[in-house]
């Protein structure tokens, strides 16, 4: 498979209070306001080449607004736009925005705002910020456990394996893992990759009738020790932990999840494995291996399961299902034991 994409390099999302949001990632992460405009919020972290890597914009609840990623090459641009094309999606061609060039936007097969590009906006430091070493795009934050750049987004899709298939397929993402219940085969997660990390996008099971969902946002700091402070600094500070830290099994990275004030959940990541095997086959685990939680100590929150705009009920796909396996779809992690 061609390799089409690059990276991550932001996302928009929806606020009903776009100032306490950004005053949430600047006061408290440690992320900085880059700019303004049209009402919207860009925010960047302190090892982001790009301008910036979180958009926040108004809207009436928390919603994955589009997540943009950039291409290998504008050859590259093209070319999968035209596989998307012939995939049966029409998307729109525009000559760029605030910091990008010419932009491919279209929504996928499950209800997600898509931009691709390959032009963008170097971030170019002012004095103030310019650091003494010649790779970082500005000095190290002075905020305890600021976030070093945009990790991943993890979505929501009624199908997990087809919504896999579709973007390796026409995307060229490498499908990594997934995460099937011990006690039938109902795949509840799945993670894709766009280079050598074991995912920068991932997908929840969706058992609601709302497409185009996100279950959240993810940060990376480089150390353990970083994600553990910045655990103390947000809990002194007012913010509750959702969940962890702890371990990942798929992937190993170290998490941490607490909410921003629209609701919208937000992950901070370190360490986890990289991958270059090109040949790559996905693995399939069991809540029971330890895939959310490599330990198998805990229980994962209820809370968890919650994805972005709010939604109820269960999609046809599930019908017929009892009250237990309901119950597991839902949260296959409630269980003391698998994390």
């Amino acid at each position: 498979m061609h390799k089409y994409l690059s990276n991550l390099i932001h996302l928009e999302i929806t606020s009903q209070d776009v100032d306490a949001s950004a005053a949430f990632y600047v006061d408290k992460f440690g992320m900085r306001e880059f700019a303004r405009v049209d009402g919207a919020v860009y925010l960047r972290c302190w090892g982001d080449h790009q301008s910036y890597s979180v958009v926040l914009v108004p809207g009436d609840e928390p919603a994955l607004h589009r997540m943009a990623w950039r291409t290998t090459s504008p050859e590259a641009l093209d070319a999968v736009a035209q596989r998307i094309e012939d995939a049966g999606i029409a998307g729109t061609w525009s000559e760029g925005g605030f910091g990008y060039g010419r932009a491919y936007e279209f929504i996928g097969p499950y209800g997600h705002p898509m931009r691709l590009v390959y032009e963008v906006d170097n971030y170019a430091a002012d004095s103030e910020h310019a650091s003494i070493y010649p790779d970082r795009p500005e000095k190290r934050s002075a905020h305890a456990g600021a976030p070093r750049f945009l990790d991943h987004v993890t979505i929501a899709a009624s199908d997990v394996r087809s919504f896999c298939e579709w973007h390796s397929e026409v995307l060229g993402y490498r499908t990594m893992a997934y995460t099937e219940l011990d006690d039938a085969p109902i795949t509840v997660f799945g993670v894709l990759t766009t280079n050598e990390k074991s995912h920068d996008l991932g997908v929840v099971l969706d058992t609601s009738a709302r497409g185009g969902r996100i279950n959240h946002i993810a940060f990376w700091v480089d150390t353990y020790e970083e994600l553990v402070i910045c655990a103390e600094v947000l809990l002194e500070r007012g913010t509750a932990m959702e969940y962890g830290p702890s371990v990942h099994g798929i992937g190993e990275q170290n998490f941490l999840y607490f909410r921003e004030p629209s609701a919208m959940r937000v992950e901070l990541n370190s360490g986890g494995y990289r991958n270059y095997v090109p040949d790559w086959e996905p693995r399939v685990w069991k809540p029971t291996d330890g895939s959310n939680n490599i330990f198998r100590n805990s229980a994962m929150p209820f809370s968890m399961t919650e994805s972005f705009p709010a939604a109820e009920g269960f999609t046809a796909t599930e019908e017929g299902v009892s009250d237990e396996m309901k119950a597991e779809l839902l949260n296959p992690y409630a269980e003391h034991g698998r994390g």
